[in-house]
């Protein structure tokens, strides 16, 4: 007998338990009455299948995605009368979804469907499979995360001015800020008072109702071709960026910008002490999930002895973890003060000999501009156009773009592309 626990809300619940227990194959373990029970349910190991209606209150992909871990496959009941019911069912990434039954006939439906999961291949523990409704129509852009060690290196201006030099040089971008410490994207391009985005893109993933013209929305303008979606100031919120429901993000931002260049937190532990015998929330897994979706990794470090020696470790650190297979190396604020008379020289002999590292972008000190653009809240581009800082970053942007040559769009894509368009010039106007 397979266990089936059972979390179906209003009168349907008798229908389905009733059929249930009828089924050879079939056993109702547990009649949950909310979410909270069907977790600890899925979590004591009481059965392999689970049943919920989409009036479950609280169901969202995180939830989901704690059955799966917990080796449970998960059957929706859809409304009938709800236009919405199926999309938030399969936005919540459940394995399938039949409608709630009304009668002995629909009931045995809901047996066959959980009988079908339940020989079907069992989704992997740690990374459920996207569900196709979160999935937009085609994918054609590329994710870059942006990330480095410890001690201020300048991923969040590296972030900012990469971005600006590649919706510079023709192409749709987002700017996303996924640092759990302490996002600072939204002041830095002075957009202070603005919610944050990201954690709502998030929550609206999570419901399973993000979509192309949603998350435009919640990315307002801030130049031509150049869209930011805000992150959490404040480090204690870090739980609103649940990593499952943030990968459904970039899946998304993938179909409206031909770049998402995405500042990330520092820290990649993986709490495996607070995980080793719970599902609880990681503080670091939004740096992580961003990192194992990026097509391309920009790992930023700083010129001086202890920058370079975290950098060469970071490397290393990537490589351990399966993390940044395609990689490119910006070194920020190249001075003499800090690595001798040839300070180019220095940093790239270094980074060969500890590193393996030979084609590293050095981006020279300018504390007049980057402070100035912090300032007045502009781009290096926009403050000056001619500081070697600014022409490094525009030569890192082309790099990226080279390595990163657009995909072949389809139908899907033209569709999702012109839905950020009609968006992007009703906030110009």
């Amino acid at each position: 007998m397979i266990g089936v626990l059972c979390a179906v809300q209003g009168g349907a619940e008798a229908l389905v338990v009733q059929a249930l227990d009828a089924h050879p194959q079939l056993q109702v373990t547990r009649r949950c009455a909310d979410l909270t029970e069907l977790l600890a349910a899925a979590e004591a190991g009481l059965g392999r299948l689970a049943v919920v209606s989409s009036a479950l209150a609280h169901l969202d992909r995180e939830s989901v995605d704690a059955l799966h871990a917990a080796g449970v496959r998960v059957l929706g009941l859809s409304d009938p009368a709800s236009v919405w019911s199926v999309e938030r069912l399969r936005g919540a990434g459940v394995d399938d979804v039949v409608l709630e039954p009304f009668d002995e006939l629909g009931a045995r439906d809901v047996a066959d469907g959980l009988l079908r999961l339940s020989v079907a291949q069992a989704p992997q523990a740690d990374r459920p499979p996207v569900p196709e409704v979160a999935r937009p129509a085609a994918v054609r852009g590329a994710l870059v995360a942006v990330w480095g060690p410890t001690g201020a290196p300048g991923r969040t201006t590296i972030a900012v001015n990469l971005a600006a030099e590649l919706a510079a040089a023709g192409g749709s971008v987002l700017l996303a800020d996924a640092d759990t410490y302490g996002g600072s994207v939204a002041q830095v391009v002075g957009m202070l008072d603005e919610a944050p985005g990201l954690a709502a893109a998030v929550r609206q993933a999570g419901q399973g109702v993000l979509d192309l013209t949603a998350l435009a929305r919640l990315a307002p303008v801030l130049a031509p071709d150049l869209r930011v979606l805000s992150g959490t100031s404040r480090a204690d919120r870090w739980p609103e960026l649940a990593s499952s429901a943030l990968e459904s993000v970039w899946q998304v931002a993938r179909s409206i910008a031909r770049w998402t260049v995405v500042d990330t937190g520092f820290c990649l532990e993986q709490d495996e002490v607070l995980t080793y015998d719970t599902h609880a929330p990681q503080r670091n897994a939004a740096t992580l999930r961003t990192l194992e979706a990026a097509d391309l990794v920009v790992v930023v470090g700083a010129a001086d002895p202890v920058g370079i020696q975290r950098l060469v470790r970071a490397l290393a650190e990537l490589t351990d973890l399966g993390l940044g297979a395609r990689r490119l190396v910006m070194v920020n604020r190249v001075r003499a003060s800090v690595a001798g008379p040839r300070p180019g020289e220095a940093v790239a002999q270094a980074l060969a000999r500890y590193a393996g590292v030979t084609d590293a972008v050095l981006v020279p000190e300018d504390r007049a501009g980057t402070d100035t653009a912090l300032l007045e809240a502009r781009m290096l581009r926009e403050i000056a156009p001619g500081s070697p800082a600014r022409r490094a970053i525009a030569q890192a942007a082309a790099r990226v773009a080279q390595l990163l040559p657009p995909a072949p769009a389809s139908a899907g894509a033209e569709d999702g592309s012109a839905a950020f368009d009609v968006v992007a010039s009703g906030s110009r106007g």
